[in-house]
């Protein structure tokens, strides 16, 4: 008996996903339960099992290829053990965190369908229509919410003249030619995204860059200060934690900064929530893990918050809740921040704060050359909703306080 497995519905409007890698080869034996594919979706990879034991009849899309929801995935020939079982259990599929860090999901449905239909995203008086007229639901094109089959699909494909399976279609041809030492590395899954993201913002956002210099000599004392204090607490602060709180104070002067805009309304959505994104790179790509309400956080808590997240995006086990929502986001390689940079916008928001590498140079204060620790702060705007002159003044919002950093730790630390 052959069961077609669909690639279910994992939730959050989901309509498709990306074919990263297969876990299982044609002609494996498969076991219940056992991991057969990743799926990426959006910035989250899934791990998909098999809902039946059996053997691995056809993989029905390669690697890189998209497949939509209720799609055949794979078709699996059950052993004996996997007839005998109940038709409800046809359609249960699990996923699992993998590669670019997802939360757990359960995903699957029967519907009342039985196997011979189980995956298809459709109501139960759909699916019931369709056995009544004859049509296999499997074959019907969904033309309702991420590929929904609805009555009107199997009204009209009993209507349409019957036509041959199209066979799935072959990998594309290299476009590009490589000598025989060149390496050729497969462009997909958390990579591909992160490219379409950012064609899209620079395709969308009127790109300008911005960048200021900060001299830090008073906050870098400041911090070794702290984390003498604070070394018998386990606790160790880095810059970062000290830049986010300036940068939140000055999201609440310049909410203009903490935006979207949104095109089919014309209209400029101000947010009210400063929700901060952090560009993390990891073995599989920069990922943006994001804190929710930065502003609410002291510097000890946000230090305790980067480390968290940082910790379960690098671990691949980031939940997608810790993955989205930002409304401004910063990024900074730390010592390796050189010393200007031009970031590109993470869309939908209409700024990103580049963060440099603090180090000693000459500088002239009270008329006088003298050794400081200085940092430069870049920051790419959308200037469709930004003007020049305001995201000026949002850096020297930060620089301000930055350079006189007493106020962003409390007097107890």
């Amino acid at each position: 008996m052959l069961y077609e497995f669909r690639l279910p519905d994992i939730g959050e409007g989901v309509a498709e996903g990306e074919v990263v890698r297969w876990l299982v080869k044609e002609g494996d034996v498969l076991r219940e339960d056992q991991p057969m594919v990743e799926i990426m979706t959006d910035k989250a990879t899934v791990e998909i099992s098999s809902p039946r034991a059996g053997r691995v009849a056809q993989r029905m899309y390669a690697e890189g290829q998209t497949c939509p929801v209720g799609k055949v995935l794979i078709a699996i020939e059950l052993d004996e053990a996997g007839k005998a079982e109940p038709a409800a259990a046809a359609s249960a599929a699990s996923a699992a965190p993998a590669a670019a860090g997802a939360q757990d999901h359960r995903a699957g449905r029967d519907n009342g369908a039985g196997a011979r239909d189980a995956g298809v995203l459709a109501m139960p008086a759909t699916r019931k229509l369709a056995r009544e007229i004859g049509v296999d639901i499997r074959d019907v094109a969904g033309s309702g919410p991420a590929g929904r089959v609805t009555a009107d699909d199997v009204r009209a494909h009993a209507d349409a003249p019957a036509r041959p399976t199209t066979p799935t279609a072959p990998a594309a041809k290299p476009a590009v030619t490589s000598g025989s030492d060149d390496v050729r590395l497969p462009f997909r899954g958390v990579r591909k995204k992160i490219a379409e993201n950012l064609v899209r913002s620079k395709q969308t956002a009127a790109h300008y860059t911005y960048v200021e210099e900060i001299d830090c000599t008073d906050l870098v004392s400041l911090r070794e200060r702290a984390n003498q204090r604070l070394s018998a607490r386990g606790i160790k602060l880095s810059f970062l934690p000290f830049i986010i709180k300036a940068t939140t104070e000055a999201l609440a002067e310049f909410p203009q900064l903490n935006a979207t805009l949104d095109d089919a309304a014309s209209e400029i959505i101000q947010r009210r929530h400063r929700h901060i994104g952090l560009a993390t790179a990891t073995e599989a790509g920069l990922i943006v893990p994001v804190i929710r309400d930065a502003d609410r956080f002291s510097v000890i808590e946000l230090s305790g918050e980067i480390e968290r997240l940082a910790g379960l995006t690098r671990g691949g086990k980031a939940a997608r809740e810790d993955l989205s929502g930002s409304t401004f986001t910063i990024t900074s390689l730390g010592a390796l921040g050189g010393l200007m940079a031009t970031p590109i916008i993470n869309h939908p928001e209409v700024a990103i704060l580049g963060v440099h590498k603090i180090s000693k140079r000459p500088a002239v204060r009270n008329d006088k050359i003298e050794i400081r620790d200085l940092m430069n702060l870049s920051i790419s705007v959308d200037h469709r909703v930004v003007d020049g002159y305001d995201a000026a003044r949002f850096v020297a919002a930060i620089k301000s306080r930055l350079e006189a950093p007493g106020g962003l730790l409390p007097e107890s630390i």
